[in-house]
C-alpha cells in the first residue's frame, strides 16, 4: 500500500525552518521521504464561510475517493486477461500516481485561483459528479452486453442436460418431417455406455434398430441420439429414467440454432468494439478525477491551515511518504516537533468543539498540525 501524509505547519520568519526541521528529524532516522507541497495563494473568504467549507470539502474528498476507487476497480475487472497492465491505465496527467503527488503543481488552467473558494469547490464537485454519472451509464451498458454474452457462453459449456447444442448437432443426426418417426437425445453416464448400447432397442417397442449415435461427450457422459415411433416416446422416457438414462427435451430447428450462433457472434463483436473506447474513457476520467482529488486535498490543507494558524496566510505544506514499519515512530516524532503548535491552535479562529479535521472528531486523533492521509491503493486485491 502506498500511503502519504499531507501536513502543514506555520512558517517562521525565514520560511525555511519548518521544512528544514522536518527534513532533519525524519530523514536522519529514515522515517519518511518528504516533498514540499506547493499550494498557491488562494482567495481567503470570510472565516464563517471557510468553517462551512471544511464540511463541504470533507464530504467532497470522501465522495471523490469513492468514485476513483470504483473506476480503478472497474478498470481491473474490464481488462480481464490483461491485469498485469492495469497500472498503465491508472495514471494522472500521463505519469504514475506517486510521481504526480510528489511533484504536485496547482493546475491554474483547470482551477483558476482568481476564483473564490466556493467557485473552485463547485467546479471540482460538478466535474466529479459528471464523471460518476457518465461512468454509471457506460459501465451499465457494457455490463449488460458482457452479461448477455457470458450467459450464452456459459450455456455452451454447461452440462449435457443444459448446454447449447448449436455447435454439436447436425441436421443429419435427426429424422425430420416424418409423420411417424422422431429422434430423441439421451444423456448417458460413461459408466452406463455399455448398458445403453445393449438395452436401448428393447426399452420399449417401436425403437428403430441401430439408430443410436453418440454426438457429443464431456467428462461425465455422452449425448446419444435414438430414433423411434412417436407414439412410443412417453413409454420410452419412463423406461429410460428407470435405467438411469435421461431424455433431454430438444427439437431440432435450424433457424433457431443459426440465430443462436449469430447472436453469440454479434455480442462478442459488440463487446470487442466497445472495449477499446471504454478503456480509453476509464483511463482519461480516472486521471481527471485523481487530479481533482489531489486539488481537493490541497484546498483542505489551505482552509484548515488558515483556520488553525490564522492570517496572514503563511504555512508550509509537506507531503510525507512514511517508511515501511515506521508509521508509529514517525507520528511520535511529528507530535514532538510540533507540540508547540497546541498553543497556537488554542488561540486560532476555531473552537476545539468544531468538526474540523485534525481536531477531536469522534474516534479521530487530535494532532497539533494539519494532517490528511492520501491513500494511493485504488484497487482491492
Amino acid at each position: 500500500m502506498t500511503e502519504f501524509w499531507l501536513i502543514s505547519a506555520p512558517n517562521d520568519r525565514s520560511n525555511q525552518q519548518t521544512w528544514e526541521r522536518m527534513q532533519a528529524v525524519t530523514t536522519k532516522s529514515n522515517l519518511s521521504n518528504n516533498f514540499k507541497f506547493a499550494i498557491p495563494d488562494i482567495k481567503v473568504g470570510n472565516l464563517d464561510l471557510m468553517i462551512t467549507l471544511t464540511d463541504e470539502l470533507g464530504k467532497l474528498d470522501i465522495y471523490t475517493e469513492s468514485v476513483l476507487k470504483k473506476i480503478a476497480q472497474y478498470t481491473a475487472e474490464t481488462m480481464e486477461d490483461s491485469k498485469d497492465r492495469i497500472q498503465e491505465n491508472l495514471l494522472a496527467n500521463g505519469v504514475d500516481l506517486v510521481t504526480y503527488v510528489t511533484r504536485f503543481q496547482w493546475d491554474m488552467a483547470k482551477y483558476p485561483i482568481k476564483q473564490s473558494l466556493v467557485n473552485l469547490i463547485e467546479v471540482i464537485s460538478k466535474q466529479i459528479s459528471q464523471i460518476e454519472s457518465d461512468f454509471k451509464s457506460r459501465s451499465l451498458s457494457y455490463n449488460n452486453l458482457k452479461g448477455n454474452l457470458q450467459s450464452k457462453e456459459k450455456k455452451a459449456v454447461g452440462n449435457l442436460l443444459t448446454c447449447t447444442l448449436t455447435d454439436f448437432v447436425k441436421k443429419d443426426d435427426f429424422v425430420l418431417d416424418s409423420e411417424y418417426l422422431t429422434t430423441l437425445l439421451v444423456v448417458v453416464s460413461k459408466t452406463n455406455y455399455g448398458t445403453w448400447l445393449k438395452t436401448y432397442e428393447s426399452l420399449t417397442d417401436l425403437v428403430v434398430p441401430q439408430s443410436t449415435k453418440k454426438i457429443m461427450e464431456d467428462s461425465e457422459g455422452g449425448l446419444f441420439t435414438v430414433t423411434l415411433f412417436k407414439k412410443a416416446v412417453e413409454d420410452f422416457k419412463i423406461k429410460a429414467r428407470e435405467n438411469k438414462f435421461v431424455v433431454r427435451e430438444f427439437n431440432y430447428n435450424e433457424k433457431e440454432l443459426n440465430a443462436e450462433k449469430a447472436e453469440i457472434a454479434r455480442l462478442a463483436a459488440d463487446k470487442k468494439q466497445q472495449y477499446g473506447p471504454l478503456l480509453r474513457w476509464l483511463k482519461v476520467n480516472f486521471s481527471e478525477a485523481f487530479i481533482g482529488w489531489i486539488h481537493i486535498k490541497a484546498l483542505r490543507v489551505f482552509v484548515e491551515s488558515v483556520l488553525r494558524y490564522g492570517l496572514p496566510v503563511n504555512f508550509q505544506a509537506v507531503l510525507l511518504q512514511p517508511s515501511k514499519k515506521q508509521y508509529k515512530r514517525l507520528r511520535e516524532v511529528l507530535n514532538a516537533v510540533f507540540k508547540h503548535l497546541d498553543g497556537t491552535a488554542a488561540t486560532s479562529v476555531v473552537d476545539y468543539g468544531m468538526e474540523i479535521p485534525g481536531l477531536n472528531i469522534g474516534n479521530q486523533e487530535y494532532y497539533s498540525y494539519v494532517y490528511f492521509k492520501i491513500d494511493l491503493n485504488m484497487i482491492d486485491h
